[in-house]
């Protein structure tokens, strides 16, 4: 009901639930699917769990989602999906993507994991695509220790997800497996602990949003030391994290930033590292990757978490104030 489909598919994890949903919608060997090399790589490696290839693209410099400009191109006879990642909060552009799946006969996954509550001109994530995964991990917006879902509105893909869940048994034939499935199941405890938090999830966004609130306030002191969000105007951004890139021109790094930061008891992380410049999928790329390396060269989280106070915040401007030099 909350993401307003019609089936929602629980699971051990984040990985596996990307994992299931693209078994289940025929993704194997031979077959390529679109990913944007910004982001997690769990993204990347449900593809390869397949014996499929992930087809690496760019993104958009200002909300780091994968640029629907560049899709089309990345497209061959052998392109059975894409996978929008809705990175750090934000839903990639969809109205173009689906346009180009539409025209390409494409599958659509959403990658939703950090996305949960985020909408797209009026509909939630997880209600866009052929079908959406969230993760529940102990640092998402809600969690449930460890956990996924899958979202679909398609019942016979939602029934053969159900079916490869539980080791592949046939539902009106107990211990009885026609087919090979998997052990990705969610726990009951998890899923108590699951509905617990999505009673509260508008109070976790809302005090997520007074955090960001905090932030685009004060960060104007620092000038074009940093770059702030880019929020665009089609929807709601959740902000896993609240995500900057530094301005040009300082005389230090983004790594000697974290590690500065740390020093004065801050914690900070750096944007993900592209999937093309790490070793398993540096086969893959491209000349055409330029934007994700920036991104996740000067790409900068700041602490963000519902419980963060406005002293709190004061305190990191300050710290970014003393490092960027």
């Amino acid at each position: 009901d909350y993401c307003g489909v019609k089936h929602a598919i629980a699971c051990n994890n984040g990985t596996t639930a990307l994992h299931l949903a693209l078994v289940a919608m025929g993704i194997g060997p031979g077959d390529e699917v679109i990913v944007p090399s910004l982001t997690y790589i769990a993204s990347a490696n449900s593809v390869t769990y397949c014996g499929a290839t992930p087809v690496l693209v760019d993104n958009d410099p200002r909300t780091f989602n994968l640029d629907p400009a560049k899709l089309e191109a990345a497209i061959t006879p052998r392109t059975k999906a894409v996978m929008p990642v809705h990175l750090y909060g934000q839903i990639c552009d969809m109205d173009p993507i689906l346009e180009i799946a539409r025209k390409h006969k494409l599958l659509v996954i959403e990658d939703a994991a950090e996305a949960v509550g985020a909408t797209y001109k009026g509909e939630k994530s997880g209600a866009l695509g052929t079908c959406a995964t969230f993760s529940f991990f102990g640092n998402k917006i809600i969690t449930t220790g460890e956990g996924g879902m899958i979202t679909t509105n398609n019942d016979e893909l939602a029934a053969k997800m159900r079916l490869l869940r539980g080791q592949g048994m046939d539902p009106n034939r107990r211990y009885w497996f026609p087919v090979v499935g998997f052990n990705y199941r969610m726990t009951n405890i998890q899923a108590a602990i699951g509905l617990a938090q999505l009673e509260r999830v508008d109070a976790h966004l809302a005090a997520r949003e007074q955090v960001v609130a905090w932030y685009e306030e004060r960060l104007a002191r620092l000038g074009n030391r940093v770059i702030k969000p880019h929020v665009e105007p089609t929807g709601r951004h959740v902000f896993w994290m609240y995500t900057v890139r530094l301005g040009e021109g300082l005389s230090t790094s983004r790594d000697q930033v974290i590690k500065d930061l740390d020093a004065l008891g801050i914690e900070s992380r750096p944007v993900f590292h592209p999937m093309h410049v790490m070793p398993p999928y540096a086969h893959l790329a491209t000349d055409d990757l330029k934007i994700a390396e920036a991104c996740g060269a000067d790409g900068l989280n700041l602490p963000t978490h519902a419980g963060l106070t406005e002293a709190d915040i004061d305190r990191v401007i300050a710290a970014l104030d003393q490092v960027l030099v």
